[in-house]
Parts: C-alpha cells; structure tokens; sequence
C-alpha cells in the first residue's frame, strides 16, 4: 500500500500518467482523470482517516461494458460480443480490522456491513447492500479469503445506463477482496461468476452472466456461454479508429422503475419456449426442430415466446458471426449483422418499451431520430437489457458532432457520449 500523500503527489507530477493512458486510452482524458483520482483520494481521507493523508491505501478499477452483439442470449446459454469500455468505476481502499465492510460511493449514504452477517436476508433484495453481501459470500464460497476494508467509490458508469454500473460495482468488490486478501489470484471469470450469483440470489434480479464477464475480464470478446460454468473466451482485435467510426452511447433518460417483471419474463418466456421441447435453455435446442414446431410454442406459451424464441436463434448466430466479421475487418458485414441485431431485438425479442406503459417510449424515439439524422452515417440499435435507458450507435467520425448535437438536445446536455473499448477488466491500478 502507498499513503495517500504519495500517491497524490505522483498523479499531480503526471508519473502515472502512462498507466492512466494505457487503462483509459482516451488522451483527451487525461487531466479529467487524473483530477478524479486526486479528488477521490482527497475523500477517501476526509470520510475514513479523519483528513490524514498519511493513511495508506490501494486504488483499483472496474469499467462498464457494452453489449455489442447478442441481445438476451447469455441466459440461455448463447453467444455474444461484448466491450468494456473506459467509464469506470474507481475505488480508493484502505484495509480495516473491524470485522466490517464499509463503502461509500460518491453521492450516497455509507454502507456498513458486518463479516458476521453476510447470509441472504429477502428484505435487502434489490439494494447495495444485498449486492456486496453477495459478492463478499461468493467470495468466500468458493474457497478464497475475505476480510474487511474501507472503501471510497466514484463511478462514472451511470447508474441505469445501459452500460452494467451493477455489474461493475460487483466486479470492483470481487477485485479489492481478490487484491487485499488474495494476492490478486481470484480468476477475473471467476470474480464474473461471482458477481452474477450476487445479482441473481441476493438482489433478485435473473440476469445472465455477459455484464460481469465483459467487466471483469476486459477487452472486445465473444463469450460462448454454451457451458456457462467454463465460458470461451475468444478475444477480438480490432481498432474501431481505423475504419473512421466512434462507438455512441446516448442515454435517453428513461426511467427503470418497475421493469424487473419485465427483465424477467425474458428469460422466463424463452425457458418456456424450450421446455416445449424438454430442454432446459433454448441453446439446446436446434434451430430446425423451433422452425418446424413453432406452433407447440405458440399454442402452450403464446406468440410472444414464440418469437423470443425465434430472436435468440438468430441472436445467437449473429453474435459468432459479428465477431468474425471483425476478425476478418470486414466493418461493412459488420454493420449489416449489427442492424439485423438491433431490428430482431425490436420486433421479436421486444424490449424497446414496456407494454405496460406505451406513453413513455424514449428509446423508441432515439431509434428513430437515429436513423433519421444518421442516413448512411451510421447505425444504432438498442442497448443491453432495453424497455428504457441507452442506445448504441456506430457513427461515421465525422457525423460524431451533429449526431451527440442533436441527441444532447432531445435528451438533455450529456447524454449522448462518445466511448473507446479498454484492454482491461477489473484491475488494481496501485
């Protein structure tokens, strides 16, 4: 560990602006972050060490992710392609003998949790504090250490961005439990599985396991889940700048209140589509047998399963071939195969809105000013679980500026956001 004073001083004198650069890849970026770290050690110290700048700490970072291809396959055993991206969440931490875990994230109230009580209550369900005990149980579990610690929390992975801030935040608990207590030897997929089984058991919420993967694991991978306790990893070199187009992540501001039965009934509808052929996930079931017995769903589950059912196959096979598309710097096939994703996740999956509130339909509205203001400039789909929150877009660089213009002023200065993908998952950064 390095006191709080040192590690100040050294980002103020740019020593550790190589390892900035190298984790965030933007350069334009480089005074922001390095005043976002300065300014979170300087809290780090106010809340937990009374202002003394001698305490000494360690600073580790989770970024966000971004789904590329593979909308709702993860949870049945799929494909998809995935990024972290460079907003991140970062971490000032200090060990603690307490017996306690205590977080605060920047802009909310302290959290405290005692290594005693870490078991599954169901009032805590869809809370922080759920969240982290899950991860500190996992953790533990599967046979590491665990131990307490103080940690200060800023993110700038915008909670219900579409860019997993919750599967970011697990990972960054996984990876400072991994530092402090386990030499840094907790697997990132490992840290990834861990994160789930605390969003699924302890928060409550049937997510698959593609967020925490891209977030702990880092880079632009295809992830076959086929085996979901020994996913593949295949990583993917590509360099978006050299085909002249920046990734868009535009959040239009939808509210996610109350969208959990509607997460859910994804994975509930597309298990019951399987069933109907006595399988468990729709991975095991062959594209021909749902082509030719489309009716069984429709008849024993209705047409909404059915066409889910239709979309992850689909869904499924893009994924593998966006990824070879990229391989092959084939960008063109690339975008095809990304605009196919995007209208099959709109007609068949159905998770552009909520049919329980049809009045409200800001991702609806994004889409279709995207397309309206892009033309041949680019192409954008939803982002990540949908029913509300983000947009993705792949635009020409020079159409970035009108673009962001006229997203910022539908939905609000700030909104739209230009992303590059980093090399690194969860990491200790000193």
């Amino acid at each position: 560990m390095n006191k709080i004073s040192a590690l100040s001083l050294e980002i103020k004198e740019g020593k550790l602006d190589d390892k900035i650069k190298d984790i965030y890849v933007d350069e334009t970026k480089l005074s922001y972050q390095r005043e976002r770290y300065v300014e979170a050690l300087s809290e780090y110290a106010r809340i937990f060490s009374d202002g003394n700048v001698d305490a000494e700490v360690e600073i580790y970072s989770a970024p966000g992710r971004s789904e590329i291809g593979g909308n709702h396959t993860d949870h049945q055993h799929g494909n998809v392609l995935a990024a972290s991206i460079n907003d991140d969440a970062i971490a000032i931490v200090g060990n603690a003998d307490s017996g306690e875990v205590r977080v605060l994230s920047k802009g909310y109230d302290m959290l405290s949790i005692s290594l005693g009580d870490i078991e599954k209550k169901d009032s805590e369900e869809g809370t922080t504090v759920a969240l982290i005990k899950g991860v500190i149980y996992g953790v533990k579990n599967a046979g590491y250490n665990i131990g307490g610690f103080d940690a200060y929390i800023t993110s700038d992975v915008l909670s219900g961005s579409g860019l997993s801030s919750s599967a970011a935040f697990e990972t960054i608990i996984g990876t400072i439990l991994s530092g402090l207590y386990n030499d840094m030897k907790i697997d990132p997929v490992e840290i990834a599985k861990i994160g789930q089984f605390a969003e699924n058991v302890y928060f409550g919420k049937p997510c698959g396991l593609m967020d925490q993967m891209a977030c702990s694991v880092g880079s632009l991978c295809q992830i076959d889940f086929k085996n979901p306790e020994e996913p593949v990893i295949d990583r993917v070199e590509f360099d978006l700048s050299s085909v002249g187009y920046s990734l868009c992540i535009t959040d239009t501001k939808g509210s996610h209140a109350d969208l959990t039965p509607d997460y859910a009934a994804v994975p509930a509808e597309m298990k019951n589509a399987a069933s109907c052929f006595g399988k468990e996930v729709l991975r095991e079931v062959e594209k021909d047998s749902i082509m030719a017995d489309i009716n069984k769903i429709r008849k024993a589950y209705g047409d909404r399963a059915a066409l889910r059912a239709l979309h992850f196959v689909g869904e499924n096979e893009r994924a593998v071939l966006e990824a070879k598309a990229l391989k092959e710097n084939n960008f063109e096939e690339f975008l095809k195969l990304f605009k196919a994703s995007g209208d099959s996740s709109y007609k068949y999956l159905q998770n552009v809105y909520t049919n329980h509130d049809v009045e409200h339909q800001n991702v609806s509205i994004g889409l279709c000013v995207s397309e309206m203001v892009l033309g041949d400039d680019g192409v954008a789909r939803v982002h990540g679980g949908g029913f509300a929150g983000t947009i993705q877009a792949f635009v020409k660089n020079e159409a970035v500026g009108e673009y962001k213009k006229v997203m910022d002023e539908i939905f609000g200065d700030g909104s739209c956001n230009v992303l590059m993908i980093r090399k690194y998952g969860g990491i200790k950064v000193a």
